[in-house]
């Protein structure tokens, strides 16, 4: 122990919370010393030390109260796998030998810990087993947490260390980005690239997010409970621990495995509860501290600077690819629950801001514009303004205000007489107050509260989010001849019951539309894309919907390219597109705006993370010369999910690794699964990830980011060319090898990860296929990430670059081209999430030795080359926090891999011996891992 441990593990009192600690946690101070024993040798920032050592101490206080053997099983479990990382333990794995289940049986001080590990998981009776697995499954959203408050308390601090009289926040990348536009291409230019700014994330409801709701109001609580510590002391930090460890208990006691799968109708909440505990108030903030650094002390005081850029989107719902839970009447339901609250968040704002408008009229003079609409309002219901009308002539902007609240109100309830009819005539009002407050002098009120919500209703209308309907082509294609067999009502015979529920579709988003307004239901994806004639079968199914013409939903079709070779034939699609008559109509009404959405998941599945990467840049490369070819205001939106085997990694520098033109001021991309949670789910967080993208979409545009990548591209090109050829043809001879697919089901718990009662769609799409290429993208990765292989991320990467065997080539590239860099960032950060022995033993399940040695040799050589081009000795190093954050973390997830493996092996190798009862229990263990193995490895889906 060296001297700064051993002062750490003596001063336990120091440990979050200072003296008033010591006489909270006298009778456990073992505890404490434990915990600061386990995670001293992790050179993490003292903070976040600090607070995992917290957690650590008070969870073996839950556990020791739970059961004293329990607590000895953790320790022992803790020790051991913390012992067996000591050092690279993903580079010994490579030359360990094995024996038949997989586990190293070389004789050194980190394989034999890794032995006492696995020795341990395996003698554990299974109902200990589960709770040591909830213990640690449990550490892992406390560790999310402290990870999360440290981060918050990083912005805080460098937002505290600048400068007011600096020309940008450093801490605010739109500043910066803003201020580096300036200087490239002048206000003028930098202010019109401003005013076409948007970011537009879409929130689907993939099912990656294994957490279930019950825990996450849980983690929520913990969450402002650590929040406090730091601003407390004496009987209050007493108090604040006795919380905390309530809550710890509760967790440990709760099933991690939701009862049932969620209803898509029950799967909005997810963005309704993202909506009021941050999006709706941070927003507005996000827009509000852009203004304060451009404009300085006239902030707030003039009309704003900032435009509304943020615009979600949601497929939850209405995407109804392979998910025969999505119909046309839960989309109503769906886009119904989304109105209804969304308008009853602005009517409780729009009542906070008219009461506080208390401006007496003698002082603060309303115009004429004002008491016309005042006599509007009486006009229409004296009921309404009844109330307000003792204050009408003294306080008149807070009359009209609270009878706007009212209105609103009404709109919720469906009242014709009194509802507003769309979110644009109810800010059409509010502008009128704004007006009149201004004219009258008192403009901090009129570009103050009165401001924050003509923002939130310009961001999020009056719809909350933009619902996005979906289908396969083949489906479309099957209703079409369906159709022109029985016709359209069935007169010649009875349509199939998808085909009226495709026609229903339709009607639902003429409804949604009429009832809603046009931003909330108006576009429509088709998965598998593959030609224009996919195109005009939307607009010719929904001209078929209908009775009348006059009552068709405006709509626009996107294209959906997913698989390789959609991408490399998308743009002859595109010039089809041009030809068809609707979409001309559709183009004169949008001024020649066209959606294109690009799809990550399946052409990562389909050819390999390489080719993939490399094809999606060419893919956006030739569309927006396209674009620009044909005088078209693009708008690519790139279905991204959260792993790196399906796009995830930092959208900001994704943003700013795009080609030329193919970002035209707008980001749009999808945001599933455990992601969503992770960047929106705390408002500090969600300011700076959005600012942070946002940034990205505006500088994307600056020359010298567009030269950096048009020339780096060209550059690189052969190198490129290379690398495409080998990793594609490696990762097609590790698919095409005979019965890939049931050893792929065998080594990975693919069969137990479509059990997770963790979304509403099934893992198949259900078109008749009975394949990996009928598989969805999503267990594809997440089972792969479970096992600890993470291949979906990296395969075929190793052997490109040993056929390459250009090391500086491919350093030069990672230095200069940012395309490249991010893409071998974001392999580096799988690889850090691999753990070699571990995968040793899931690969051993299989039975395929060839198999086996193909993926784990394969993992191996991917590593030694990412290390070797990124200069690191081991995998992150550079990265101080996520680097280290991952290496703390990953003990705590072997010890729940070797409980899944332990209990994947019994159920592979044991079925025919096993009762039913005890099949049983090892299903629930498996499944109970995988929600621990998704909370620690964070990124899986």
């Amino acid at each position: 122990m060296t001297e700064e441990t051993k002062h750490q593990t003596e001063d336990v009192a120091t440990v979050s919370g200072g003296a008033a600690v010591e006489s909270v946690s006298r009778i456990d101070r073992d505890e404490a010393r434990a915990a600061m024993q386990a995670l001293s040798e992790f050179n993490i920032p003292a903070q976040l030390r600090d607070h995992l050592a917290l957690f650590v101490r008070l969870e073996r206080r839950v556990l020791r109260e739970y059961d004293e053997e329990i607590c000895n099983i953790f320790d022992r479990l803790l020790a051991s796998v913390i012992a067996a990382n000591e050092g690279d333990p993903g580079a010994e794995a490579a030359a360990d030998p094995t024996n038949e289940e997989g586990v190293p049986t070389t004789q050194s001080a980190t394989a034999d810990a890794f032995r006492d590990a696995v020795e341990l998981i395996d003698s554990l009776p299974l109902d200990r087993a589960q709770v040591i697995v909830r213990a640690f499954t449990t550490f892992f959203h406390l560790a999310n947490l402290s990870e999360e408050n440290y981060r918050v308390e990083k912005l805080r601090r460098r937002e505290s260390e600048v400068s007011i009289d600096s020309p940008v926040d450093p801490a605010n990348e739109l500043t910066v980005a803003y201020r580096q536009l300036i200087d490239e291409v002048g206000v003028g230019r930098a202010n019109e690239l401003l005013n076409r700014l948007e970011f537009h994330p879409v929130f689907t409801a993939h099912p990656t997010e294994a957490r279930r709701k019950a825990v996450e109001g849980k983690i929520r609580r913990i969450a402002r409970l650590l929040a406090e510590r730091s601003r407390l002391g004496g009987s209050d930090l007493m108090e604040n621990e006795r919380h905390l460890l309530q809550e710890i208990d509760a967790l440990v006691r709760t099933t991690p495995i939701a009862p049932k799968k969620p209803t898509p109708v029950e799967e909005a909440d997810t963005i309704i509860d993202i909506f009021d505990n941050t999006l709706f108030d941070t927003i507005p903030m996000v827009y509000r501290r852009f203004d304060d650094w451009v404009l300085g002390d006239r902030a707030g005081t003039v009309p704003p600077v900032c435009p509304a850029f943020f615009h979600p989107g949601s497929w939850i719902g209405t995407d109804r690819d392979g998910n025969p839970n999505v119909t046309a009447k839960v989309s109503r339901q769906v886009a119904a629950k989304f109105a209804s609250h969304m308008i009853s968040a602005l009517a409780n704002k729009c009542r906070r801001v008219g009461r506080n408008l208390t401006l007496e009229a003698k002082y603060t003079k309303p115009t004429d514009e004002l008491l016309n609409l005042w006599n509007h309002q009486v006009e229409m219901s004296e009921i309404l303004t009844d109330r307000a009308s003792m204050i009408s002539k003294s306080e008149p902007h807070r009359a009209v205000m609270l009878v706007m609240a009212a209105r609103l109100d009404a709109t919720v309830a469906r009242n014709a007489d009194t509802m507003y009819d769309s979110a644009d005539e109810f800010l059409a009002d509010l502008r009128v107050v704004q007006r009149s407050l201004a004219e009258a002098g008192a403009v901090r009120a009129a570009y103050g509260p009165v401001q924050t919500i003509i923002w939130q209703t310009e961001t999020f209308g009056f719809h909350m989010v933009e619902t996005e309907f979906r289908q396969h082509s083949v489906v479309h294609e099957r209703a079409l001849a369906d159709i022109r067999e029985h016709g359209v009502h069935g007169e010649r015979g009875e349509l199939a019951p998808m085909t009226r529920e495709v026609l229903d579709t339709f009607r639902a988003m003429g409804s949604i539309q009429k009832r809603y307004g046009l931003k909330a239901a108006r576009r429509y994806i088709i998965s598998f894309a593959k030609s224009a004639q996919n195109v005009a079968d939307v607009y010719e199914l929904a001209q078929l919907a209908f009775a009348h013409a006059e009552d068709v939903p405006a709509i626009d079709v996107i294209p959906l390219f997913e698989q390789l070779e959609d991408l490399e034939g998308c743009v002859d699609v595109l010039d089809g597109m041009l030809q068809i008559p609707a979409v001309q109509k559709r183009l004169a009404q949008t001024n020649r705006k066209l959606e294109v959405m690009l799809g990550y998941s399946d052409s990562s599945k389909d050819a390999g993370p390489t080719t993939a990467t490399l094809a999606l840049h060419s893919a956006q490369a030739r569309i927006a010369a396209w674009a620009e070819r044909n005088n078209i205001d693009l708008v690519l939106m790139h279905g991204r999910g959260g792993a790196v085997g399906r796009g995830g990694g930092p959208a900001n520098r994704a943003v700013l690794a795009q080609p030329k033109g193919s970002v035209n001021c707008c980001f749009k991309l999808t945001e599933q699964g455990e992601v969503i949670f992770a960047r929106y789910g705390n408002p500090a967080l969600a300011q700076r990830h959005v600012e942070s993208v946002a940034a990205a979409t505006l500088l994307n545009s600056a020359p010298s980011i567009e030269r950096v990548n048009t020339q780096t591209t060209e550059e690189f090109a052969d190198m490129a060319a290379r690398l495409n050829e080998v990793s594609h043809q490696t990762y097609l001879d590790l698919l095409n090898t005979p019965e890939f697919t049931p050893w792929f089901s065998t080594v990975t718990p693919l069969t137990e990860v479509g059990l997770l009662p963790i979304g509403s769609r099934p893992a198949k799409r259900g078109l008749g296929a009975k394949s990996l290429d009928d598989l969805r993208t999503i267990p594809w990765v997440f089972s792969w990430s479970q096992a600890r292989i993470n291949l979906a991320a990296w395969y075929g990467l190793g052997s490109a670059c040993e056929a390459l065997g250009d090391l500086d080539l491919l350093r030069r590239a990672y230095a200069e081209w940012p395309l490249f860099s991010t893409f071998i960032d974001n392999i580096e950060m799988s690889i850090a999430k691999t753990d070699g022995r571990i995968a040793k033993m899931y690969l051993a399940l299989g039975d395929r030795e060839d198999l086996a040695a193909k993926v784990f040799e394969e993992m191996q050589l991917t590593r030694t080359w990412t290390l070797a081009i990124t200069g690191n000795a081991w995998p992150l190093e550079k990265r101080r926090v996520l680097g280290r954050a991952v290496r703390v973390r990953n003990p705590f997830v072997d010890a729940l891999s070797l409980a899944q493996v332990r209990a994947l092996r019994e159920v592979r190798m044991n079925q025919d011996e096993l009762s039913e009862e005890a099949k049983a229990e090892f299903m629930s263990l498996i499944l109970a891992t995988v929600t621990g193995v998704s909370a620690g490895l964070q990124n899986t889906g």
